[in-house]
């Protein structure tokens, strides 16, 4: 069994296009919440969500390759460049033949599917575009990935709503720890800010109309996000033998199902995947120091969590942030930039906040790092993700 290394990060959120200004953000607890500016906006009840702004894809593709991206493909094709290049990695020759990606997304091309629609329903439109499959289908990430970097190993997308990303660099990380491939790309990607997307979140009357505030005293929902991360998952002694810089070991992951609602978390199925991830990193609790939440910001989910991360270090619970307070929920591409918080954490001993918190609910009785960084001495930390389904995915990373 391998040990497992992450060798390389990238991103693109709506706080910043890569990871060093995504640092920068999460230290200075700033804000990408504001809003909403597509076509018909106007149209929808909650008008707020966190939007990458000034995206320029003409600086990342040709016009040829933008027409067959969707920007969720976009953002995690630039992701898993930066993330390669921090590598070093030359995917040639067996590595080539042996490495694969794994990526986690929720609704796949859905600004795709928006576009076509109106032109089909309201244009009257009797055509769509050729390549509306091609840029639609859940894979187009991490069949662009693979084709971007000739990546010939492994290779499939995870769609578990808002445990896509958690899931995807946890099997990820089994394949590379058992020997299937030297070397994975993993993470995850969205991009549901479009007038059909933020509709149907409106329809579970979860969404905030004033921001996401989780933990906290008055909160009223979430705020959706988008945006993609992607990893470099190398085991050890390949990264070791070609000098790779290592920013931190995936120690341990876990998944289940509630099995129990569809949409209502349960505390228990929450506290086993946490716990599981302990175990299978064979680090206690008190090694911790350091839990990313998922805190989206909704009463049920909040109290929840909450009580499983109480359930499961007792007395001695460690500093909690949610970071949907600043980038909002990324749903499919959630896990995947929140882990770059527990990265901050272990790198640069630097716990992103909670903002927005006014007061503390008696039912969320954690140190939730309120509104301003801290500084810590970090050497594990849990990254949990929860979805809809009851699905739930906890990574566990250390320093090595």
């Amino acid at each position: 069994m391998n040990r497992v290394v992450i060798t390389g990060a990238g991103t693109v959120n709506p706080l910043a296009q890569d990871v060093p200004g995504t640092f920068a953000a999460l230290r200075e607890g700033r804000s990408a919440i504001g809003a909403l500016a597509f076509q018909d906006a106007e149209r929808l009840s909650v008008r707020i969500g966190a939007q990458i702004r000034d995206w320029q894809a003409g600086l990342h593709f040709s016009t040829g390759e933008i027409a067959l991206l969707d920007p969720f493909a976009q953002y995690a094709v630039v992701a898993a460049r930066q993330a390669v290049t921090q590598s070093g990695l030359q995917f040639e020759g067996l590595l080539a033949e042996e490495a694969g990606v794994v990526l986690g997304t929720a609704g796949g091309g859905l600004q795709t599917s928006d576009e076509s629609y109106r032109a089909v329903y309201q244009a009257g439109k009797n055509r769509v575009h050729p390549l509306v499959v091609p840029r639609l289908m859940h894979n187009a990430a991490s069949a662009q990935v693979a084709i971007a970097f000739h990546l010939r190993g492994p290779n499939y997308t995870v769609a578990s709503a808002c445990a896509s990303s958690n899931h995807a660099i946890g099997q990820a990380f089994h394949l590379v720890r058992s020997g299937a491939a030297p070397v994975m790309l993993a993470g995850g990607t969205d991009a549901m800010l479009c007038f059909g997307g933020v509709k149907a979140w409106e329809g579970l009357r979860v969404l905030s109309e004033t921001g996401c505030r989780p933990f906290s005293k008055g909160r009223d929902g979430m705020v959706i996000g988008e945006g993609a991360a992607v990893f470099v998952l190398e085991a050890l002694d390949h990264a070791r033998a070609r000098g790779a810089v290592v920013l931190a070991e995936v120690a341990g992951f876990a998944m289940n199902s509630d099995a129990s609602d569809i949409v209502r978390p349960s505390v228990a199925g929450a506290a086993r995947a946490m716990a599981g991830a302990l175990r299978d990193a064979r680090m206690s609790a008190a090694e911790v120091g350091y839990i990313n939440a998922h805190g989206t910001g909704t009463t049920l989910n909040d109290r929840a969590e909450a009580a499983a991360i109480l359930q499961v270090f007792g007395s001695d619970v460690p500093p909690v942030s949610s970071t949907k307070s600043m980038h909002g929920h990324l749903i499919g591409g959630a896990g995947a930039v929140e882990l770059l918080a527990g990265l901050l954490a272990l790198q640069q001993g630097i716990i992103a906040p909670t903002i927005g918190f006014v007061g503390a609910d008696p039912d969320c009785a954690l140190d939730v790092v309120p509104n301003v960084a801290r500084a810590a001495k970090v050497k594990a930390v849990l990254s949990n993700a929860f979805a809809f389904g009851g699905l739930n995915a906890v990574l566990a990373l250390k320093v090595v």
